[in-house]
């Protein structure tokens, strides 16, 4: 193509610019050749011309196609140069937010300054396995890229990442080795991966620091290599650092910190641990404080200081260690403080001995304080006769004083590093390694002095390698393609090495002069002028003497050479060393001992391609001596030789690390930094290389269906698309060396594909504007016709409107003249009455004034009356209101004497029984019997007192009759002696008068008292009355709050209920996990067996499996006894210490087994507690279940006195037999006996088990009334207002239970003493009763609110307790998933172990127990089984010849011939043969012709028949046995989809049978009648039925997994790639990194008619085989769950696929599974739901990205993707064509706004392994037992019908 071809009209170029460094332009004019300028359009409109130089013949680069901007791979640019690369790399990193891009071999990664959610856990399982052009650039894709060669090719590796400070080098090697950690986990428990991923902390700590360019800049460079086994698993590391700079211990420039460690020790000195250390804030110390700011925004140095001991910890660095390393930081920053005086001499100085600083720098060192202080300031001169102690200068010992600070850090860092590898050290053999370069990139600032040229020399070094590797790459693929080699001119830095390191370079010059006595840095630069002044890579400034520029392949750097001597030779006196050498702490001694030749450490690496010999990094040290010592150069030099030797004898991978700008901003390009760089890092070298060759590259099959479009018809019809593209480019494309034919691909020169993509443009630009013609003009003709139509319409319209318009005109004039008469003849009205008015207003103003003055007139006259009135009287007012106020006042005194009166009144009344009654309307009965009781009284008082003043007048009476008789007497007889009898007589009566006097006031003190006592009882009354009113509202509120707590439990309940549901699916997923381990178990047996097999042992047989032993069974097994004979077994075939060890890792199994079994019972009998909860709260209480239970009881105690004396009848009839057989009977009366015997104990046995069968009912009746009668309990307690009594579930009335109590008080009314109140003491024991009552209610409520209380804390309890078992559980089984297989396995099977033999002895000692009932049980029917098996075997024996001896367990009875009872009869010994033939050697296709499921059908009749004869040994053998036999079977066909399902089918079945004839009620609503004759009679096998769900759940995991496998590869291919609508996509340029996909020619892969064939092929044997149709729809379900989420993560992980063709093809196939869905009748199942992400996915690929209202369009319809997701997309989208826009950067922040407020989890892609929980629900079959017909295939003639 001619140049005028190329730059025509529209053709956009590059053109450089200042500022962004190139600018895109386009071509106005076409360009000529001769043209001195080509004409331009700038993308700001601006026009200019540009000249071009003829003489150079240079034009403007051209600029890609749109089509081909933002490519993952720069190569796959049809334009490869600089501005192409430039430009690639800022769109993909500012509209796309992509930060990785391929260039070639390299992976180019910009730091974004912001945290991206690329680097999950899942993102690193999605990128595990895939080729590295599968999905977009990502550090991951090349660290697998290196895994899998390491695995593929057996040859070591290296990745090696370079780049600037602060462009993101150490985090990307983390991120690789984080990848390792993952995808190679270690074996063993050693957790090596972690240890790895440990020392990061710890090196970023010790050797990162603050830089103006980076927070967190390495200060090192290292090379970490990663050691892997045979298999492939981390076994260990190492590590290798190269040039610390020591400086930054001493100075930081302006802005810039120390190393973290020291920050860190001094934000965590106020730990109590580091207060020895006499640390400070950083602020307080020289070496720290010298870059000003001492802080990081955003990071807290306290948290990552335990961050960095949590790392040592991990490590093994022990604590004493760890200590010592604190004291020998905090020593560093004290021998900074150091107080320096100088002397006046000026030449001597001293340190004084008070300083604090240099006592703690020598505590903490533990060296004598006076030697160092005087070695601080001295140094010792020697010469060959004697020897001079100098003093130094102030300066001197500065300089001093900082060389020792650097030399003991670079000692501490170098004895951690070493101790790290000692922790990654491993002692198993390595086989292979990929080693992680993390060094400093290229390196220029203002003033670059020795440590600048030490990396600068290092990055010329990998240059070469890097140049050299690429070259070598290029000449592989023409070779192998078969590509004529024409050798490609690349840039050589050998000459720029050689000035360095070669004989008499920089290194060897400046070491020599090293040597010289008094050498100096300027001397050393002359030498260099000298020396190398002719070197083009040498050149002297101009404007200075002691500086020299190097031309470097990047840039030239001008570099001071002051101070190089002095670094060049870390000079340290050997005084101090000596000094620190004899520190009484051993670390600090350690740390400067003289060391030794330094032995590999590294075993010989093998390797395909070389054997090298991996040695350390640091170069042997020979002794201290001056002399000998090696400089830094030199060491520098031959570290970086073994570095290059180590890479030359890996595969290097490349990471070049570009920094977008200098100011730390995210997601900010800046286009000089970048070109920069990008031209230091050896980007755009790979570039030229390609470019000077055959950069484009495509595949005959891509680039036929790319172009074909320029290709003609009778072209494309041939079959060869080889000859079909030769043909086209032949006649496109006319210079044969702008392309090449390889043997696979095409190759072209650069520009071509370019080329190619405009002829294919200007293709379909004329067919577009062919059909935008054909399309316009009939447009055109429509819309003529359509504007035809109109205008006749419109005319039609018009005319008649200007008639209209005419009629109306002459309307409105006619009117208009008859307004205009109207109008004038009321205007002059107007006028006329206008006027009138005015002279009629006028005169009634004026009438009005006259009017007024004589009103005012009036009205005054009128004012001053009615004030005369007012005064008049107001007066008498007053003299009213005076006299009122003296009657009111009289009024109020003769009230208030009267309310006086009146209160007086009211308090009596308020004491009074009246009152009380009103206050207690309840108590009103008793206060009027008390009111009676004091009327009484107050009637008897008034009675007594009337009878003493009768007994006192007629006392008066006579004594006055006496007084005058005893007058008279006197007078009469005047004898002595009658008057002595008549004073006695006298005094007598005195006496008795007082008497009845003491006694009236006894009985007035007496009536006070009770008075006071009646009225102290009715207030206490009063009060108690009170009391109770409150408690009662107490307890109203208690009820109240009872209730809430009721409605809270309820709402609890219901979380528990959910809470069930997610730990059935946590339950599957541990049965899952169970399982996987179980199947590595026997793998690791099977390969230890195979390990332990020596010539002279011999071999196990081959059907033997751990599965035989294992059951999952809780019951008494005999399998274990076996296996424990096996164990012995082993014990002598393999020997004593291998068997032992068999037997420890069996007893652990066991454990294991037993701990998840006793797991699995916790949430079944919480699942039925809680669902037995639920379902009895619904329930009413039943009144009458009380009497119901008592009833109940009564018939249980019945039947079982009814039981005991049958089976007293049933012994006395034992022994009348065994005494009839003593005595010798004869025969025939002992087959008469017998007869009858056997007849009664037909009899006996059959009441015997209908009264079991009674009893049993009647105890589930009493305990469901039990449990119903503690619910109803619980619920009155929480529910009814009323009053509940125990003993009692009906309801009382208050009112009855008080008199109830009241009776039971009025019978113990005696005990209590009430005084003389009353005689009855019913008021007292009223109230008394009350008050009891009102106790016995508040403790009863109290303590059913206990009840409730503690049955909610149990609950809680209980629920806390499963929490804490599930986190454990979940947590032992994330921690377990985190571990590498081999560990995981390791892990399981030690838990396995603890498990079992815990189990095992529980079963013993179990077992023993059984036994020894047995024994007990077998002695009792010893004698006369043994008689009865005796004559059964004569009678038989007499009537027909048995072949078989006959079960000895089982009572025989005469077979007749009778209907199949739907049971099969087998014998102990023909159980394996059962098995064997049954399950072990089944082929689905023998047994695909009879009825569904015929294996489970056959095993449960063998399992009824079994249960008929009441042997519970023969029921677990074969459950046993058919339970191991199917995981057996499973394991031998861990890969066959029939199988798997067959096994399942059977074992559903199985599983259904058991619950459909077991007798449960709630299983045997659907059965017939004959079926249900069919149930077992014996056995309840409940725990067999949860070991077969659990078996269940296996097998479904396990057929889903063989699926997955199946169906996995072809997903991908399928769903994205293939073209299910032909021509709709477009392949577009691949680059270097094509995908896998596209190396085979498309007719190969997998179409989207091969999914559905292989999930119709699925459906056809589920169904087929009679697997449940519930079951079949969780498969589908959990099928296109996957579907979804593998298309779904390709799509966020690919850009390639983010096209609207690509959404258009998805769409097309999800509605073909959803058409197969639909016709297969799945579409209840679920399996189209889990689709919706895709579809909304596949829409969001096809909608407008445009406007707000596409964006809000988006947002509504996009609701099962995350933000994430869907940003995500918009940012990968990617036009196939040029017709097609790109999203814009201000949509996707449009969206971003819209999705804000959304909660969606932060992960990107979808977990792939998620299972959903998986149910089998209960499906009886309409099948009887007895109608099922064994076929001969099976050869199961030994089975019986019975």
């Amino acid at each position: 193509m001619s140049v005028s071809e190329l730059y025509t009209k529209y053709t956009r170029v590059w053109i450089p610019d200042p500022e962004e460094v190139w600018r895109s332009a386009e071509i106005i004019k076409d360009y000529k050749e001769g043209d001195k300028s080509l004409h331009l359009k700038f993308e700001d409109d601006t026009i200019s011309e540009y000249p071009v130089d003829l003489k150079a013949n240079q034009l403007p680069f051209l600029r890609n196609p749109d089509i081909l901007v933002g490519e993952n791979d720069l190569t796959a640019l049809s334009y490869l140069h600089e501005p192409a690369v430039l430009h690639n790399l800022k769109v993909r990193f500012l509209e796309s937010n992509h930060i990785y891009t391929y260039c070639g071999i390299v992976l180019v990664a910009i730091n974004p300054y912001e945290q991206l959610p690329i680097y999950e856990q899942d993102v690193i399982y999605a990128y595990s396995g895939q080729n590295m052009g599968d999905m977009d650039p990502h550090i991951f894709a090349v660290a697998e890229e290196a895994y899998k060669q390491m695995a593929r090719d057996e040859k070591n590796q290296s990745i090696i990442v370079s780049g600037e400070s602060g462009a993101g080098k150490t985090v990307s090697a983390k991120y690789a080795m984080r990848f390792f950690a993952s995808v190679g986990g270690s074996a063993s428990e050693t957790n090596i991966e972690e240890k790895v991923l440990a020392s990061s902390p710890i090196m970023e700590a010790i050797g990162n620091a603050k830089t103006t360019r980076n927070d967190n800049s390495s200060r090192f460079g290292k090379y970490i290599q990663i050691g892997f086994d045979k298999r492939y698993h981390i076994i260990g590391a190492n590590m290798r650092t190269y040039l610390l700079e020591k400086s930054r211990v001493a100075f930081q420039a302006e802005d810039e910190r120390n190393y973290h460690i020291f920050y860190q020790l001094c934000a965590s000195a106020s730990l109590p641990e580091f207060k020895d250390l006499a640390l400070t804030c950083a602020e307080d110390f020289f070496y720290t404080s010298l870059g000003g700011d001492t802080t990081i925004d955003g990071i807290d140095d306290a948290d990552d200081f335990e961050k960095t001991r949590h790392a040592f910890t991990l490590l093994g660095v022990k604590e004493s260690h760890q200590m010592s390393i604190f004291k020998i930081i905090a020593s560093i920053l004290h021998l900074g403080n150091l107080e320096i005086q100088a002397e006046r001499d000026g030449e001597s100085c001293s340190i004084p001995k008070q300083d604090e600083h240099l006592n703690h720098f020598c505590r903490l060192l533990g060296v004598e304080q006076s030697q160092m202080e005087h070695w601080l300031c001295h140094r010792k001169l020697v010469t060959t006769s004697e020897t001079y102690i100098k003093p130094m200068s102030v300066q001197q010992v500065v300089n001093a004083r900082n060389a020792l600070a650097k030399h003991i850090y670079a000692q501490l860092f170098n004895w951690i590093v070493e101790h790290i590898n000692k922790a990654l050290h491993t002692t198993v053999k390595q086989h292979s390694f990929i080693g992680v370069l993390d060094i400093y990139g290229f390196e220029t600032f203002e003033v670059n002095s020795f440590e600048q040229f030490c990396i600068n020399y290092a990055n010329e070094k990998l240059q070469q390698q890097f140049n050299s590797h690429v070259f070598k790459l290029e000449q592989e693929e023409y070779m192998k393609e078969q590509i004529p080699w024409t050798l490609i001119d690349f840039y050589d830095n050998q000459p720029c090495i050689d000035l360095i390191e070669a004989k008499l370079g920089i290194l060897d010059l400046l070491d020599e002069e090293c040597k010289v006595p008094k050498g100096t840095d300027q001397n050393w630069t002359h030498k260099l002028y000298d020396r190398h002044s002719s070197s083009q890579h040498f050149q002297k400034p101009r404007m200075s003497n002691t500086s020299f520029i190097v031309v470097h392949f990047a840039d030239k750097v001008e570099y001071q050479s002051d101070g190089f001597l002095e670094k060049n030779r870390d000079t340290v006196y050997e005084e101090q060393i000596n000094i620190l050498k004899a520190s009484k702490y051993q670390m600090v001694a350690d740390l400067f001992q003289d060391e030794k030749d330094s032995v590999s450490a590294t075993p010989n690496i093998k390797g395909s391609a070389a054997k090298i010999s991996i040695r350390s990094a640091k170069p042997a040290l020979k002794a201290a001596n001056k002399e000998h010592k090696k400089t830094v150069g030199h060491q520098f030099r031959n570290s970086l030789h073994l570095l290059m030797e180590t890479l030359n004898a890996t595969t290097p991978h490349y990471v070049r690390c570009i920094k977008p700008n200098d100011e730390k901003l995210p997601f900010k390009f800046d286009p000089k930094r970048a070109v920069q760089q990008l031209r230091a890092c050896g980007v755009l070298e790979t570039i030229r290389i390609s470019a000077a060759g055959y950069p484009s590259r495509w595949s005959y099959h891509d680039f036929f269906n790319r172009y074909r479009v320029l290709m003609k018809k009778r072209e494309v019809s041939k079959n060869d698309k080889k000859v079909i593209c030769k043909m086209l480019l032949e006649n496109l494309i006319k210079d044969p060396d702008k392309f090449q034919f390889g043997r696979t691909k095409i190759f072209f020169r650069a520009g071509q594909v370019a080329y190619l993509e405009k002829l294919r443009a200007d293709k379909f630009r004329a067919a577009t504007i062919m059909i935008q013609k054909t399309v316009r003009g009939w447009l055109q003709k429509v819309k003529y016709r359509r504007m035809r139509e109109a205008a006749i319409r419109i005319q039609r319209y018009t005319r008649g409107h200007l008639a209209r318009r005419l009629a109306d005109h002459l309307r409105k004039t006619r009117a208009a003249i008859i307004f205009q008469k109207q109008y004038r003849m009321l205007r002059i009205l107007h006028a006329f009455q206008k006027i009138r008015k005015s002279a009629i207003t006028i005169q009634a103003f004026t009438r009005g004034m006259f009017v007024r003055k004589v009103y005012h007139q009036i009205l005054l006259e009128h004012k001053a009356t009615i004030i005369q009135k007012h005064a008049r009287a107001w007066l008498a007012r007053k003299q009213f209101l005076r006299f009122r106020s003296a009657a009111v006042v009289i009024q109020c005194y003769f009230r208030r004497m009267k309310a006086r009166q009146e209160l007086k009144k009211l308090k009596i009344e308020a004491r009074s029984a009246e009152h009380l009654k009103k206050l207690n309307i309840g108590m009103e009965n008793k206060v009027v019997q008390l009111q009676r009781k004091v009327d009484d009284q107050n009637k008897e008082y008034r009675h007594l007192n009337e009878q003493l003043s009768a007994l006192t007048s007629a006392y008066s009476t006579d004594v006055e009759k006496l007084k005058k008789e005893l007058e008279q007497y006197r007078q009469n007889q005047g004898n002595s002696n009658q008057l002595v009898n008549l004073q006695k007589e006298i005094e007598s009566l005195r006496l008795e008068l007082e008497k009845a006097h003491s006694e009236r006031k006894i009985i007035e003190d007496t009536y006070d008292k009770e008075k006071d006592l009646l009225r102290k009882r009715v207030s206490d009354l009063e009060e108690e009355n009170a009391l109770l009113k409150q408690e009662k509202e107490e307890l109203n509120r208690i009820l109240c709050q009872s209730e809430d707590e009721f409605a809270q439990n309820t709402v609890e309940e219901n979380l528990l209920v959910k809470e069930l549901e997610e730990e059935r699916s946590r339950y599957q997923n541990l049965v899952k996990e169970y399982s996987r381990l179980e199947q590595r178990y026997d793998n690791l047996r099977d390969e230890m067996t195979i390990v332990k097999q020596t010539p002279g042992h011999r071999r196990n047989p081959s059907n033997q499996s751990s599965l035989e032993s294992d059951s999952n069974c809780p019951s008494v097994s005999t399998s274990e006894i076996g296996d424990t004979e096996d164990a012995i077994q082993q014990v002598e075939d393999v020997g004593l210490d291998k068997a032992a060890m068999d037997m420890t890792l069996f007893l652990k199994l066991q454990k294991r087994v037993r701990e998840l079994e006793q797991e699995r019972k916790k949430l079944q009998t919480q699942l039925e507690k809680k669902k037995s909860q639920v379902i009895e709260t619904k329930n009413e209480a039943d009144s009458d279940r009380d009497t119901d239970l008592a009833y109940n009881n009564l018939k249980r105690q019945e039947l079982e006195s009814e039981n005991k004396k049958l089976k007293n009848e049933l012994n006395e009839l034992r022994k009348t037999i065994v005494d009839d057989e003593t005595q010798n009977n004869s025969s025939s009366d002992i087959q008469d006996r017998y007869t009858l015997l056997l007849n009664q104990l037909k009899s006996a046995s059959e009441e015997l088990e209908v009264r079991k069968e009674e009893v049993l009912i009647l105890r589930a009746q009493i305990i469901k009334a039990a449990q119903q009668k503690e619910t109803g309990k619980n619920m009155e307690s929480n529910i009814n207002t009323y009053t509940s009594w125990p003993n009692s579930d009906k309801h009382v009335d208050a009112e009855d239970a008080i008199e109830a109590y009241h009776g039971v008080c009025q019978t113990n009314r005696k005990t209590e003493d009430w005084g003389y109140l009353n005689e009855d003491g019913e008021l007292g024991l009223a109230y008394q009763g009350l008050k009891q009552v009102a106790r016995l209610l508040e403790a009863q409520l109290q303590d059913q609110r206990r009840e409730h209380e503690e049955e909610v804390e149990t609950l809680k309890t209980q629920m806390e307790t499963l929490r804490e078992e599930m986190e454990k559980q979940q947590q032992a089984f994330f921690q377990t998933l985190q571990l590498p297989p081999d560990a995981q396995v390791e892990f399981g099977i030690q838990q396995e172990i603890t498990r079992l033999t815990t189990e095992n002895l529980d079963l013993k000692e179990l077992l023993e127990k059984l036994e020894k009932n047995e024994k007990k049980l077998k002695k009792q029917l010893k004698i006369y089984m043994k008689k009865v098996q005796d004559f059964e075997a004569t009678q038989a024996t007499a009537q027909m010849e048995r072949k078989r001896q006959e079960l000895t367990r089982q009572v025989t009875v005469q077979r007749q011939e009778r209907d199949f009872q739907g049971m099969l009869e087998y014998y102990k010994e023909d159980e394996p043969l059962l098995i064997r033939n049954l399950i072990t050697d089944l082929k689905p296709q023998t047994v695909s012709a009879t009825v569904p499921c015929l294996p489970a059908y056959i095993l449960y009749m063998c399992i009824r028949h079994a249960d008929y004869i009441n042997d519970d040994h023969k029921v677990h053998s074969l459950l046993t046995s058919t339970i191991n036999g199917i995981k057996k079977v499973l394991k031998k066909h861990n890969d066959d989809f029939q199988m798997t399902s067959f096994w399942l089918a059977n074992t559903c079945r199985l599983l259904h049978c058991l619950k459909q004839y077991s007798g449960d009620t709630g299983f045997m609503t659907q059965n017939t009648a004959k079926q249900n004759e069919h149930c077992l009679k014996n056995f309840d096998l409940t725990e067999y039925r949860q070991v077969l769900s659990d078996l269940s759940i296996q097998i479904y995991q396990q057929l889903f997994k063989i699926a997955e496998g199946m169906l996995q590869p072809m997903i991908v291919t399928s769903m994205l790639e293939n073209e299910s609508i032909q021509g709709l996509s477009g392949v577009k340029p691949m680059g270097y990194r094509k995908r896998s996909s596209s190396m085979v020619d498309g007719d190969n892969s997998y179409s989207l008619e091969t999914v559905i064939r292989q999930i119709n092929t699925f459906h056809s044997i589920m169904c087929d085989q009679g697997l449940d149709p519930e079951i079949i729809q969780q498969v589908f379900k959990q099928l296109f769950y996957m579907i979804n989420a593998v298309t779904l993560n390709n799509i966020l992980l690919r850009k390639d696929v983010c096209s609207w063709s690509t959404g258009m093809q998805l769409r097309y196939n999800i509605s073909q599974l959803e058409e197969w869905l639909r016709g297969k009748n799945l579409q209840q199942s679920g399996a189209a739901k889990t689709m919706e992400p895709l579809i909304q996915a596949a829409q969001l690929l096809q909608l407008k990205k445009k406007t707000s209202e596409d964006a809000e369009a988006i947002c509504s319809l996009c609701t099962s993707l995350t933000t994430q997701q869907i940003v995500k997309i918009l940012n990968l989208y990617t036009p196939v064509n040029e017709f097609e826009e790109r999203v814009t950067v201000a949509f996707i922040r449009n969206i971003q706004a819209h999705l804000q407020e959304r909660n969606d989890p932060p992960q990107l892609l979808l977990d792939c392994k998620y299972m959903f929980p998986v149910l089998f629900p209960f499906s009886p079959s309409s099948i009887t037992m007895d109608s099922i017909h064994i076929p001969a295939s099976l050869n199961l003639e030994f089975l019986n019908e019975v």
